[in-house]
């Protein structure tokens, strides 16, 4: 891509309304806009960085025999009511009528029409254990929106649900699904801690939560100074001692809530009567395991963690662009031919590069490059002009180092092998 092609209007100020970093940031770098209280667009370079965290997602899950399905977006109050929770859930959930006067919801999260889907779909216990899960938007009408995706309306969400015959088979899913949400979030470049958790109102008699740690982080996270156990305040609250080893005494830390799994056990599958035949030929009521990656809060949440005065430090695993090729002097022709080369090439080496060929001062172009953070920059400068050298500079590290030309692309590649 080319910058000057490019539809990303940063901004030099913070709008008044965001409150933490990631919000401001990803207002100023261009890659989301408020449409309304709580509704966000993403533009082009906010939806690459939704687009490769998804692939992270699908690789980890497909790789642990997820299979991905598409549910509506919309569900039926029937199968709401079947399981008891379109007069528990609250305001929160978003009902309307269509024009037959039949009652329907803007599904915040899919127990319900996924356990529907499986009880039409399978009969017998050859068919188990089986994962489901899907990526889209979700919404959820909350009271007060704020921090801009870290607590909208609307999100983009992984959600999973599996099936079991028997509560061992589901505890075997649960440590693989933990285990590979360990995985993402470390691929995705991101420091992760699973805590005890709360159910809430998915309901369940075990969950954990996967936190990011930061400090502007919502949630209080209480580590266990007699045994290290982790837990969400709540869990904490409702005993005032470890449940592991009794100790009162936790430190505390704050933390960014981006996935949560449950097991379920029979809760959903009761209500709906989803059943399979055992091997004995018995109609025996499935036990369900939920699991859930906030897509779009995980972005947010990469912010917080990775930032600073001048902007966004995006891990490299899903930086929008890996490479911004700088360009500060487009009346140069050797350096707009050089650079053009350049980018050229790392295109065919199949690296995410961007070019900034724009007609602005090379300070506008340093100062975009930082707020939004690409990972690596090549700057074709004055130190071109004199030595013949291309400035390699990491964001992350702010370390810079001058390499000719010609070696440029085998430096990178060595950077980007040895980053995977």
């Amino acid at each position: 891509m080319k910058f000057s092609q490019l539809l990303c209007p940063t901004l030099k100020d913070s709008p008044r309304e965001a409150e933490i970093v990631s919000h401001q940031l990803m207002l100023r770098a261009g890659l989301s806009q408020k449409v309304a209280s709580g509704l966000y667009s993403y533009l082009p370079m906010g939806l690459r960085v939704i687009k490769k965290i998804e692939a992270i997602v699908r690789e980890e899950l497909d790789a642990a025999n997820c299979q991905e399905v598409a549910l509506p977006l919309i569900t039926p109050a029937s199968l709401w009511q079947e399981s008891g929770r379109w007069a528990k859930y609250g305001p929160e959930l978003l009902r309307f009528k269509d024009r037959h006067d039949n009652e329907f919801c803007y599904g915040p999260t899919f127990e319900e029409a996924i356990t529907d889907m499986f009880r039409q779909s399978v009969q017998s216990y050859k068919a188990l254990p089986v994962t489901l899960y899907q990526i889209q938007n979700k919404f959820r009408d909350e009271i007060r929106p704020r921090f801009g995706l870290m607590r909208s309306r609307e999100f983009i969400m992984k959600d999973a649900y599996s099936f079991h015959l028997t509560e061992d088979c589901l505890d075997i899913t649960y440590k693989a699904m933990e285990a590979a949400y360990h995985r993402i979030f470390k691929r995705c470049g991101l420091d992760a801690v699973c805590v005890q958790a709360d159910s809430g109102a998915i309901g369940g008699d075990v969950s954990a939560e996967f936190m990011i740690r930061a400090d502007t982080g919502e949630d209080e996270v209480l580590i266990c100074q007699g045994c290290q156990l982790t837990a969400n305040k709540e869990v904490i609250e409702k005993t005032n001692h470890c449940p592991k080893c009794n100790s009162t005494e936790f430190k505390s830390v704050r933390g960014i809530e981006v996935g949560h799994i449950f097991k379920l056990g029979t809760l959903y599958s009761s209500a709906l009567k989803a059943s399979v035949l055992s091997d004995l030929g018995k109609p025996t009521i499935v036990q369900m395991g939920c699991y859930g990656i906030g897509v779009s809060r995980t972005m947010a949440a990469a912010i917080e963690q990775h930032h600073d005065e001048k902007g966004i430090k995006w891990p490299i695993a899903i930086a929008p662009y890996t490479v911004t090729i700088i360009v500060t002097n487009m009346r140069d022709e050797a350096m707009v031919e050089t650079g053009l080369a350049l980018y050229e090439t790392l295109k065919h080496q199949k690296i995410d590069v961007i070019l900034d060929d724009r007609s602005v001062s090379a300070g506008v172009k340093f100062k975009d490059a930082e707020l939004i953070g690409f990972p690596i920059q090549l700057v074709i400068g004055k130190q071109f002009s004199e030595t013949g050298t291309i400035e390699y500079k990491e964001r992350d590290t702010q370390d810079t180092i001058n390499v000719s030309k010609d070696a440029i692309v085998g430096h990178l590649k060595t950077k980007l092998e040895t980053s995977n």
